[in-house]
C-alpha cells in the first residue's frame, strides 16, 4: 500500500477509482408498485432518510496500489493496526506455557496434571516476529545500533515495563522471534528451487537422507521472487502470465507464522486460534499477505491431530496481525511508554519461558545477537535472495567468475557467472520499483497469435542491457525502489528531521541494516550480547559466509517430522489469477494512472 495511507483516511463517500477491481454495485430499481407518486407533493419531514450500509470490502478485494481511491485501503489498515494489537491484548487473558508444560521427554512435551481442561477457552498465547528492516528503521531514528534497536523492541513487547505495564490483564508477548531465522531457511530452499528448475542435482534435505523430496512442479525459469506482497498482488491482478514463474516459497513472515502456529499448537495442545501472532514489518502490503487464504491453517492442519479438535474447521491465519515500524511507535505512545527511554540491553531470560521444542529453540533464539550475520551491501536490503543463489551457483563452478553490470538505474542490476573460457553459465537480475518491474513484465508476456512463433510460446527474457546475453534464470523483484528498507511503513526522515532528504535518510537506514554493533568486551559475557551491568562486551558474530546448509536442512527436517506435516505444506504456497480490468485494454488510461501514482509516492504501493 501507499505510504500516504493511514487509518485516519477512512471515508466511505469516496468513489472508487478507475483501477478498482471491485466495481460499484448498482442499486436495483424499485418495485413500480411501491414507488411514490411522481406528481405527489410532499414536505421534507415526510421524506424517509435512506441509510446506506458501510463499505464491505475484504482484504483480498483490494488492489495494493494508490490507483484505488476508495476507502478500502484505509479500512484494511484499520483492520490491522496498533489499536487492534492493544484491543486484543486487553480482551483475552494470557495463556501461561508453564501451566501446560512439565518437562521435555526426548524432545517431546508432557502436559501438566491440570491439562487443557482447566485452560480458559478465551485465553491467548501472544507471540511476535520482527523484521531486520524494522530494527534498522528504529536504529536510524534513535541513533542506536540495529542490535540495540532489537532490544528496545523486545522490552516494549515482552518486558514488565513495556506493554505489560498497562491494560486490563497486563499482557505481553511470550516469545519474540527474529524473522532472520526463517529468512535463512528461505535462502536455502530458494537455492534448491533454482537448482530443481534448472535440472541441477539437489543436495539431500537432511544429512541422514539420500535425496531432496522437493522435486515436484518447480516454477518456470526465470524464477521470480515472491517475498514482496505488493509485487505478488500486482502480478495476480494484472499479469496472470507471470504466475508460473513465481517462486513457490513462503516469505519469512509467512514461514515464521506457520512455524509458530504448528509447533506451539501441537506441543502445548492448544488450538491454533488460541495463538495470536503479530508481525512487525516494513510495509503495509504485508497486511495483505497476512490475509491470504493460502496462508491459513487449513493448508497444513493434520486432519487426525489430537491437539486440534476435528470440529475446528474455520481457517485461522498464520499471521493474525501486521503492524509497521511507524505503528510500533504509535503502539508505545498509546500505552504511555517513551520508546527512546526503553532499555537497550537484552531481556532477562528468566522472564521468558523455554520454547517447547529444544531444537527449534536454539534455532529461533540463538545466543548470538539479533543480526545472525552481517549483511553484505551487495546483497541488497531485501533479504539477500539473489546473493545466496549466486553464491550457490559459484560453489558449483569453483573456477567461475561473477560479473555485475548496472542497468538503466540503481534499482536494476544484471549478474552473469562466466566459466574460465568466458562462457556464460548463469544469469540473474535484480529489479526494484514498479517502473522497472513494468519493463520486466512486458518482456515476459507471451507473443500474440498470428506471429511466427507458436501460440503461447514464451519470449526469452534476456538482460535489458542488450548484447548476446543468455536468458535470465532468476530475478529478485521488489516493489519498493531501494528495497525493503524503503517500505511504506518505515519511519520517514521527515518524521525525525525536516532538513533531511529522503535519499540521505534511506542511506542511514541502509547503514544500520548492514552493520552490527561494535561494542568492545569489558564485562561479563551475557547471552545475546550488549551492555551488561553498565559495561560493554564484544558481540559474537557469525561468519560472513552463508549459513551452513546442513544446519538449516536439519532444522527443516526436524520441523516436518516432529509435527507430522510434509515440508511441502509448511514452506510452500500457491497463487491465483484475480479477474480485473487493470492491465487489460483500457481506453481510460487506468493502468498508466496506477503506475504514475505509484511512482510518484516513491515508496512502493
Amino acid at each position: 500500500m501507499s505510504a500516504i495511507l493511514s487509518a485516519e483516511d477512512l471515508n466511505d463517500f469516496i468513489s472508487p477509482g478507475v483501477a478498482c477491481i471491485k466495481p460499484v454495485e448498482t442499486l436495483p430499481l424499485q418495485d413500480p408498485q411501491k414507488q411514490d407518486n411522481a406528481y405527489e407533493v410532499t414536505t421534507e419531514e415526510k421524506v424517509t432518510e435512506q441509510s446506506h450500509p458501510p463499505a464491505q470490502i475484504s482484504l483480498t478485494d483490494c488492489l495494493a496500489c494508490s490507483g484505488c481511491v476508495t476507502s478500502a485501503e484505509a479500512v484494511l489498515v484499520s483492520l490491522q493496526s496498533h489499536a487492534e494489537v492493544l484491543n486484543t491484548l486487553d480482551a483475552h487473558p494470557v495463556i501461561e506455557p508453564s501451566r501446560l508444560l512439565r518437562q521435555y521427554v526426548d524432545g517431546a512435551t508432557q502436559t501438566t496434571d491440570e491439562g487443557v481442561g482447566d485452560l480458559d477457552e478465551d485465553g491467548r498465547l501472544f507471540v511476535a516476529s520482527v523484521s531486520p528492516q524494522v530494527r534498522a528503521s528504529i536504529a536510524a531514528t534513535y541513533n542506536v545500533s540495529e542490535v540495540e534497536a532489537g532490544y528496545m523492541i523486545d522490552h516494549l513487547l515482552g518486558a514488565r515495563d513495556g506493554l505489560a505495564s498497562g491494560g486490563r490483564y497486563g499482557n505481553s508477548f511470550t516469545w519474540i522471534v527474529d524473522t532472520n531465522a526463517m529468512r535463512e531457511a528461505t535462502l536455502v530452499l530458494g537455492a534448491d528451487e533454482v537448482l530443481n528448475s534448472l535440472g541441477q542435482p539437489l543436495p539431500p534435505l537432511s544429512p541422514t537422507s539420500t535425496q531432496n523430496p522437493l522435486t515436484s512442479s518447480p516454477p518456470k525459469p526465470p524464477i521470480l521472487t515472491s517475498a514482496c506482497p505488493g509485487w505478488i498482488c500486482y502480478a495476480e491482478k494484472t499479469h496472470p502470465h507471470i504466475l508460473p514463474h513465481l517462486s513457490r516459497l513462503k516469505s519469512p513472515q509467512a514461514l515464521t507464522g506457520t512455524l509458530l502456529k504448528t509447533v506451539l499448537s501441537q506441543r502445548l495442545h492448544i488450538r491454533p486460534e488460541q495463538i495470536w501472532h503479530v508481525a512487525i514489518m516494513p510495509c503495509f502490503d504485508k497486511k495483505l499477505e497476512a490475509s491470504r487464504e493460502e496462508l491459513t491453517d487449513i493448508y497444513w492442519r493434520p486432519s487426525s491431530s489430537a491437539s486440534i479438535p476435528a470440529s475446528t474447521r474455520s481457517p485461522v491465519r498464520d499471521t493474525d496481525c501486521v503492524i509497521t515500524a511507524r505503528e510500533l511507535l504509535m503502539l508505545a505512545d498509546t500505552r504511555g511508554i517513551s520508546f527512546p527511554s526503553l532499555p537497550r540491553t537484552p531481556l532477562d531470560l528468566t522472564q521468558r519461558p523455554p520454547f517447547p521444542d529444544p531444537v527449534l529453540s536454539s534455532f529461533l533464539f540463538p545466543p548470538s545477537p539479533r543480526s545472525t550475520r552481517a549483511q553484505d551491501p551487495s546483497a541488497g536490503t531485501s533479504g539477500g535472495y539473489l546473493s545466496h543463489i549466486l553464491s550457490t551457483q559459484l560453489a558449483l563452478h569453483p573456477n567461475a567468475t561473477l560479473t555485475t553490470t548496472r542497468g538503466r538505474n540503481a534499482d536494476v542490476t544484471d549478474y552473469t557467472i562466466h566459466a574460465a573460457d568466458g562462457t556464460s553459465l548463469f544469469r540473474a537480475g535484480r529489479y526494484y520499483g514498479f517502473r522497472n518491474i513494468q519493463n520486466l513484465v512486458r518482456r515476459l508476456r507471451p507473443p500474440k497469435q498470428g506471429r511466427s512463433r507458436m501460440p503461447g510460446a514464451r519470449v526469452p527474457v534476456k538482460s535489458e542491457l542488450g548484447g548476446k546475453g543468455m536468458e535470465y534464470a532468476y530475478v529478485e523483484v521488489m516493489a519498493c525502489p531501494g528495497g525493503c528498507t524503503n517500505g511504506g511503513g518505515q519511519i520517514k526522515g521527515s518524521d525525525v528531521r525536516e532538513d533531511v532528504s529522503a535519499k540521505e535518510w534511506l542511506g542511514r537506514v541502509d547503514e544500520a541494516y548492514f552493520s552490527l554493533s561494535e561494542a568492545e568486551s569489558e564485562g561479563e559475557e551475557h547471552e545475546g550480547g550488549g551492555r551488561v551491568d553498565g559495561q560493554e562486551h564484544s558481540l559474537p558474530q557469525r561468519s560472513e559466509k552463508a549459513p551452513a546448509p546442513p544446519t538449516i536442512r536439519t532444522i527443516l527436517t526436524h520441523w516436518s517430522t516432529s509435527t507430522g506435516i510434509p515440508l511441502e505444506k509448511l514452506a510452500y504456497t500457491s497463487y491465483r489469477s484475480v479477474e480485473s480490468d487493470v492491465g487489460k485494454e483500457d481506453r481510460s488510461g487506468a493502468q498508466e494512472r496506477v503506475v504514475e501514482i505509484a511512482g510518484r509516492i516513491g515508496g512502493g504501493w
